[in-house]
C-alpha cells in the first residue's frame, strides 16, 4: 500500500513569501497545495517548480474570503489527498488601493480563523497551524505601527493573531507563529514606501530588514522541526526584539 504524503496547504502561495514556502518545502513524500486567489499563471509557475523539486503539488484557486471557495479547497484536499497535515496562513492584505472598508479585517481575521477551522476537521492526528504575521502586527498595541498607511493591516493581523490562539487552544493542533520584519524585496515593501519613503528609511537604518527568502526559510523551519506549542519565532526586527 502507497504511504501517504504529507500534505501541506499553504494560502496565498502564487508569489512573495507564499511562493518561497511552498519551493523550499518541496521534497519526496510531501504534497503540497498552492493556494492563491486569481493569478493562474503564477500558481501554475509554482506548482511547476515544486514537482521538479521532487514534490507533488496542484494550485488551488480560492478567495479565502469566500467561504464556497474555501468550503470547495478543502473537500478537494480531503477526496484526493486524504486530509491535511500542515497549514500555512499566509495570505493577507489590507494594502491594495481600491480594498473595501473593514477588508483586511475580513481577511486577516475572520478568514484567517474559518480557514483554520476548517483545516482542523482535516487533520487527523496532531495537525500543524502556521500563522505568518509582521512584527508591527504582532507588536500591534505596545510599540506604535512605524510606517504610515499600514495601521490596518497591523491591528488586523493582531486581531487575527489572538482570534486563532484562542480557537486553537481548545483543539488538538500545535500552532507556531512566525513574525518578521520589513522584507527586502517583498511587494509590501515597495508598496509601503509609496506612501511613507521616510519610515521604511528608519527601519532600514534600525538595522539590516531580512529577505523574503530568509523569511521563508523561517517558516519552513517551523514546520520541518515544529518548536512548541504556541511558540512564536522571530525574523529580524532591530527596535521590535532586541
Amino acid at each position: 500500500m502507497t504511504e501517504r504524503p504529507e500534505v501541506v496547504l499553504v494560502t496565498g502561495a502564487s508569489r512573495g513569501v507564499g511562493a518561497e514556502v511552498a519551493r523550499m518545502l518541496a521534497r519526496p513524500g510531501r504534497h503540497i497545495v498552492v493556494n492563491y486567489r486569481e493569478k493562474d499563471r503564477r500558481a501554475t509557475e509554482v506548482v511547476d517548480g515544486v514537482r521538479a523539486a521532487g514534490a507533488d503539488a496542484w494550485g488551488a484557486r480560492a478567495d479565502l474570503c469566500d467561504e464556497r471557495a474555501v468550503t470547495a479547497m478543502f473537500d478537494d484536499i480531503d477526496e484526493r489527498l486524504g486530509g491535511l497535515d500542515v497549514l500555512v496562513l499566509n495570505a493577507s492584505g489590507g494594502l491594495e488601493r481600491h480594498a473595501e472598508a473593514g477588508y483586511a479585517m475580513r481577511l486577516n481575521r475572520d478568514a484567517q480563523v474559518a480557514v483554520a477551522r476548517r483545516a482542523v476537521a482535516s487533520m487527523s492526528g496532531k495537525g500543524l497551524v502556521v500563522f505568518v504575521t509582521s512584527h508591527p502586527a504582532h507588536f500591534y498595541g505596545r510599540i506604535p505601527v512605524p510606517i504610515a498607511g499600514y495601521e490596518p493591516v497591523a491591528e488586523s493581523k493582531h486581531a487575527g493573531e489572538r482570534a486563532l490562539r484562542a480557537e486553537m487552544a481548545a483543539e488538538d493542533v500545535a500552532l507556531v507563529v512566525v513574525s518578521g520584519d520589513l522584507l527586502e524585496g517583498s511587494v509590501t515593501l515597495r508598496v509601503l514606501e509609496r506612501s511613507d519613503r521616510d519610515g521604511v528609511a528608519a527601519r532600514r537604518a534600525a538595522g539590516p530588514l531580512p529577505s523574503v527568502e530568509e523569511f521563508a526559510a523561517a517558516i519552513v523551519a517551523a514546520i520541518d522541526a515544529p518548536p512548541p506549542d504556541g511558540t512564536t519565532m522571530y525574523v529580524g526586527g532591530s527596535g521590535y526584539v532586541d
